[in-house]
This record gives structure tokens, sequence and C-alpha cells, in this order.
């Protein structure tokens, strides 16, 4: 089967790897001139790494592997220390915090020459029968037997299905990026949460770290000096924030808005979307690439289920399976941050004092159920464990 990606971020390029490998020919067309590393790190958790080691993909040498994550408020108070090597044990997967170019390296590098067309920014599409056509702004057409949509938040597929163009913000947005380790983080990752808003800190590897700061969006002053507004955010926080902020002065201080993408349809035809074009979410407890992964787990099952006649029955089967996953995830990620209005349940500190209280096996736990519940791939795993038939995507 011909398929048309639209797309190399992590999902197009994680789906493009799978359909190679189960045979398919493959073209993914790439409007960047080369593929883009910007937004720091990914965190990897859950049923992201299953579904990299089931397609081969070698994450050895990358990044930093997470044995704790510690929640602390604006005061340096820990109010929970979660142990990432029980949840890798109780999950079967590591916690990796990896920068996104290098990961991006890693997912194409074993691509056969001429798969990813750079340069090659998505017009509009056209179905007819059994095949679609796509046509880039420079005037080059393509056809194939199923396309697929994995162009992020502003998708044009998502648009020429229907969908929004520019779906809204959620009024906050991250300003993030990698340094040079400004304090000793060991292999902890670090949730520092206030009224303010969330500011995260994590190792990724090669004495680099993943920072963020949350902040209104849009910004109240066009054109305002992001440094400033940090410090006046967050300079009276506890250790590390002071030296995190001391650390980014001269560094590119890139915003991230904050979207969540709903989509009354997922599938049309021959043409489906994936990760963020499909359902854009906070990146708030790092679940937005993990869910992007679990897309293509789940749609290279479907696609293998089913003769290349019936590839629509299959699209739908993947829809129906995704969906509530994703929508779970969406609203976990969404409800536990607020920058203005009411606190969520998470900021206040009468819920951080309970929240401290908890013993720590019933937030792994927690954790745990939570990322299962997300997962179709940590599932299918489980079931084939216990003798129910389970099915492997490629």
């Amino acid at each position: 089967m011909r398929v048309l990606i639209v797309g190399a971020g992590i999902g197009g390029l994680t789906a493009a790897r799978g359909l190679l490998a189960a045979g398919h020919e493959v073209t993914v067309l790439e409007r960047a001139p080369v593929l883009r590393a910007g937004g720091g790190a990914i965190t990897l958790w859950g049923g992201g790494p299953a579904v990299l080691a089931d397609l081969n993909v070698d994450l050895r040498g990358l990044g930093q592997r997470l044995t704790a994550i510690e929640a602390r408020t604006a005061a340096g108070r820990v109010v929970s220390a979660i142990d990432m090597e029980r949840i890798e044990t109780g999950l079967g997967t590591p916690t990796v915090v990896i920068p996104r170019g290098p990961l991006l390296d890693r997912l194409a590098r074993d691509l056969p020459e001429g798969t990813v067309r750079f340069g090659a920014r998505f017009a509009r599409l056209r179905e007819r029968g059994d095949e679609v056509r796509v046509w880039t702004e420079d005037g080059a057409a393509y056809g194939a037997d199923l396309l697929i949509g994995a162009d992020g938040v502003r998708s044009g597929v998502r648009a020429a299905l229907g969908g929004d163009a520019d779906p809204p913000v959620t009024g906050v947005a991250s300003r993030q990026g990698l340094i040079p380790t400004p304090v000793d983080l060991g292999s902890r990752g670090l949730m520092i949460v206030g009224r303010a808003g969330d500011v995260g800190l994590s190792p990724a590897g090669d004495g680099l770290a993943q920072w963020f700061c949350d902040v209104p969006w849009p910004p109240a002053t066009a054109g305002g000096r992001p440094l400033e507004t940090l410090r006046e955010r967050y300079g009276g926080w506890a250790s590390p924030v002071p030296e995190l902020l001391e650390a980014l002065s001269g560094v590119d201080l890139e915003a991230f808005p904050h979207h969540r993408v709903k989509v009354r349809r997922w599938a049309r035809g021959r043409c489906v979307l994936l990760g963020d074009a499909a359902h854009a979410m906070p990146p708030t407890f790092a679940l937005g690439a993990n869910q992007v992964l679990e897309d293509v787990w789940a749609l290279l099952r479907h696609l293998a289920a089913v003769p290349a006649t019936a590839t629509a029955t299959a699209l739908r089967a993947y829809e129906r399976d995704r969906r509530r996953r994703a929508a779970t995830a969406s609203l976990v990620a969404t409800r536990s941050l607020a920058v203005t209005g009411p606190m969520t349940v998470f900021q206040g500190e009468r819920p951080m004092r309970v929240t401290s209280a908890v013993p720590s096996r019933l937030t792994t736990r927690g954790v745990i159920a939570l990322h299962r519940t997300i997962s179709g791939r940590l599932r299918n795993r489980r079931d084939t464990a216990m003798g129910e038939p389970g099915r492997t995507p490629v």
C-alpha cells in the first residue's frame, strides 16, 4: 500500500518506520528544510518506550533515565516523591528524558534515502475512489492509498478534512528549552508548583537540563521582555528556581502555547489524523508525546488486521480504539494547571498538604493505573500475559 504522511515529527517518523517494516511504500512530506528540534526535550514513559522498542528504535545513549520525580511547593517543601524505578517495574518501561533533536535523528536514521521530502508544505487534498491525492505549495502532486496527517497542532490535513486550522489556546504557554544543568539534579526530575504556575527541571543527559516555566498566554503586553516577566513571576520561589532564572540570561526563551484540540472525526475515507493533529494537549505530566506513540501503535495494529481493501474500516477501528484514551490523557493534562483565575486542585496549599500525606506507594499505584488506562500498548502486554489474545503492531 502507498502511504503518504504529512509531518516528520515524532509521530510521522515513527509511523513511517512501522509502515515500512510492514512492507508498505511510504513517503513523508515535511514543510521545514530539516528535522525540527525546537522545544527542548521529550519525556518518554508509560507506553511510549514500549512502542519504540516494538519498532526496534534503540534509545541507548540518548538522554537521561529518571529514578525519581519530586513535587515541591514554591517555598521548597517536598510534598511527594515518586519512585520512578517502581513505576518502571510496574509498567515494564523506563522514564527517559531525551533531547528532541537526537530523538528525531534516531527515528530517521534507518529510513531509506528519499523517504522524507523536506520543504514540502501541504496545500490541499482530494479523495477520489481508492486514491488520495495531495498537492504541496510548490505544485507537486502525490498519490496514495492512505494519507496520515501527523502535522501537529496547526494541522493542514485536519483543516482540509473540515477541522480547525488554528485551534484556540488554553490561556497558558510554557517557555522552555535545554540549558547546561544549573544545579546538580542527579537522576531526579523536579516539578515545582505554586499559584503562579508550574516550573519544571529535569536532567536530559550530556550535562543538559530540560526546563520550563508556565506563563499566561497571550501575554498582556506584546513585545515584552520574557526573562523579566519570568523573574517577576517566579523570582521569590525557593531553590533551584533562582539558579534556573540566572542560567536563562541570554537564552532564547521560546514560548509554546498550550492547545487542547478536539476533533469530531479523526478519520474520513482513506485519510486519518494522528497525534497533535487529532488531540493536542498541554504538556503537563508529559503525556502528549507518549500519546502520539500510542496512536502509531494502534494505527499499525488495526491496519495489519485487515486487507488493504478495508483500509477505511481499519481507520474507524483505530479512532474508536484511541479516542477515549486520548481524551482521558487530555483531561488530566488540562485540569492540573491554571496561571490565572481559580486555582486547580493541584495548586492550592491545602490540596498540596493532603498530597504530602498520601503514602508514596499509593501515589505510585495511581501513576501506574493512569498509564494503564491511557495506554493500549500496555494493556495489550497485560492481556497477552494473562492469556488473552494480543496482536503485535507489525
